[in-house]
């Protein structure tokens, strides 16, 4: 099974990533992690993508459709994938679409996971991180201790700039802005599977499978 997997900053979309990719034994594709190993293992496109990012520069598009390429050509992915962070723009979702077709892959699923733009920003605003540790963590389960309960150390627990209600908004915003354009773009072009991520994560991944088996079942009647 092949899915490409959307959703918000805060929505789950990470978490959910790597329990479906163990739940259906197919790889988790990070563009953020792949981009690094390529950049580690110095292939021409990691050499391309150090330069660039070297400079200060945005990694291409072009870079970057070469490395995901070269990632669904390995064997590991034969069998299936789970997309995450890939396509972020319009131009990088009509590459992908052709992608597609070179490799002959016709079963792609959209997972789009949504949810309350007040509710995710209540959410990230309420994580505390441990500076020692680096763990994350409800501010409700933690208001109460004066130590860390992953490494113990003492008076650790601070909010990160990018948990701050301003910055999330931001971060919203821009997502909203590439990302419809993507979402348009796939739409009625692929089987888009729409998921609250305001559930409890288990009743998320549930209602996830439940829905990937409901579209296999219409494309194999």
């Amino acid at each position: 099974m092949r899915i490409i997997l959307f959703g918000s900053p805060g929505v789950g979309k990470g978490t959910q990533a790597k329990i479906i990719s163990s739940e259906l034994k197919i790889p988790h594709i990070s563009t953020g992690d792949i981009l690094r190993q390529a950049v580690v293992d110095q292939t021409p496109l990691g050499l391309a993508a150090k330069e660039a990012m070297k400079k200060g520069e945005l990694v291409s598009d072009e870079i970057m459709i070469g490395l995901i390429k070269d990632t669904l050509n390995n064997s590991e992915c034969s069998n299936g994938f789970i997309l995450d962070g890939f396509p972020r723009t319009l131009l990088q979702a009509e590459e992908l679409d052709e992608l597609f077709d070179q490799l002959n892959i016709t079963d792609v699923r959209i997972v789009i996971i949504s949810a309350n733009e007040d509710e995710i920003v209540r959410r990230l605003t309420n994580r505390r991180a441990c500076k020692n540790c680096g763990n994350i963590f409800n501010y409700n389960d933690i208001k109460e201790l004066t130590s860390c309960p992953n490494c113990g150390e003492s008076d650790s627990f601070y909010q990160r700039e990018d948990d701050k209600e301003d910055v999330i908004r931001n971060r919203l915003k821009i997502y909203k802005k590439n990302t419809e354009p993507v979402l348009n773009y796939f739409q009625n072009k692929k089987n888009e599977i729409y998921i609250d991520g305001l559930a409890p994560i288990e009743d998320v991944t549930k209602n996830i499978l439940d829905e990937l088996k409901k579209a296999d079942k219409k494309i194999t009647a």
